[in-house]
């Protein structure tokens, strides 16, 4: 299997091209979680894998609950499905709080401050209240508890991974949080053992082809766990060497025949993109030393048949949105083509005309 053929197959798996998913749920019940510290960005990374998503729709699904924004896994926002939310912060939360402990150390935070700042947070959001962040911090202020230096931002993120908080509703622009307990009322539990084996089994069929060292990455646990994981996993995968290292997927991987061409822009933190600890099957070498050792990934870019062509910006105006690509290298008359049309894709997501410029 070559590095195009990899890249061609998780196009498959993360549901880029040829995708059946109709609900956003579906979308990350299956990926096992979303990235999403870039709010909007990520909204995009859903309703891309989707048959004529909305932004609306996206939205819709985190007011119906069904889609859970909280910390869950190396101290990033993602999406999860509700259903998963205990499981996945019991299992990949714990580590995430003890690599924090010297920076709670600096900032003078401790149990006690963590435990009154529970009780005040349990006390105003009581009832189904969502509260922005503001709001939240003046309750800690009002309570001779600092917010400054951050202090604020590392109270929130340590209570949502104790599974007090999450993200609710967006009130204009503005996020908001809401009790945990009222939010995910269909979460479920699983054994440590189990939820090491469903988390593997997630990774490996959304994300795969993709190596042991991919999965450590992408889910923060230990190489013990994540090989524990994977062995718990491995009668429901294939494993397949190559270039000296055991690439894992799903056994009903279908073939690696994507329509030519097939684009996508991709949104900031893709899964596609920032899955994987060795992202050389999507990104050229000599591109990657372009990008700075490719951090620009990060960054919303252009997909072509599997592969990084560029990245793009945009400016949503009033009537339009207007795409601006940046492409390597100047693409060929059906590369084009095909990113106009992932383009006007996007365009339909937010419900305006695009134009690529």
């Amino acid at each position: 299997m070559t590095h195009r053929q990899i890249a061609n197959r998780r196009l498959y798996q993360q549901g880029l091209a040829g995708t059946s998913f109709k609900t956003p749920v579906e979308v990350v019940r299956w990926l096992g979680a979303v990235q999403a510290q870039d709010y909007l960005g990520s909204l995009w990374a859903i309703g891309l894998r989707m048959r004529n998503a909305t932004e609306e729709a996206i939205e819709q699904a985190i007011a119906d609950r069904s889609i859970i924004r909280t910390w869950p896994m190396r101290g990033t926002l993602h999406f999860v499905a509700a259903t998963d939310v205990r499981w996945m912060l019991a299992l990949l939360a714990p580590r995430v709080i003890a690599k924090s402990q010297s920076r709670f150390k600096q900032l003078d935070l401790n149990a006690r401050v963590f435990s009154r700042s529970r009780k005040l947070f349990e006390a105003a959001l009581s009832g189904g209240q969502q509260l922005p962040r503001g709001a939240m911090y003046r309750i800690l202020e009002a309570a001779g508890i600092a917010t400054a230096n951050s202090r604020g931002a590392h109270i929130l993120g340590r209570l949502a991974q104790d599974g007090i908080i999450c993200f609710g509703q967006r009130q204009g622009k503005q996020q908001t949080f809401v009790l945990l307990s009222e939010w995910a009322l269909t979460a479920k539990s699983l054994r440590r053992d189990e939820g090491l084996a469903e988390i593997a089994m997630r990774y490996f069929t959304s994300h795969g082809p993709a190596t042991l060292q991919d999965f450590v990455w992408w889910s923060g646990l230990t190489m013990a766990d994540a090989r524990a994981g994977l062995e718990m996993a491995s009668s429901h995968l294939t494993r397949e060497a190559i270039g000296g290292r055991g690439f894992w997927f799903s056994p009903t991987l279908p073939s690696a025949r994507v329509r030519q061409p097939n684009a996508s822009l991709l949104p900031a933190y893709d899964e596609f993109t920032v899955a994987y600890k060795d992202r050389s099957a999507v990104l050229d070498p000599a591109q990657a030393k372009r990008m700075d050792s490719g951090k620009s990934m990060l960054a919303p870019t252009i997909v072509v048949n599997g592969r990084i062509v560029g990245t793009w910006k945009c400016t949503i105006q009033k009537r339009s949105v207007v795409i601006a690509p940046n492409f390597f290298t100047a693409p060929g008359k059906a590369e084009r083509q095909a990113s106009m049309e992932a383009g006007r894709r996007y365009g339909s997501f937010l419900g305006l005309p695009a134009m690529l410029v």
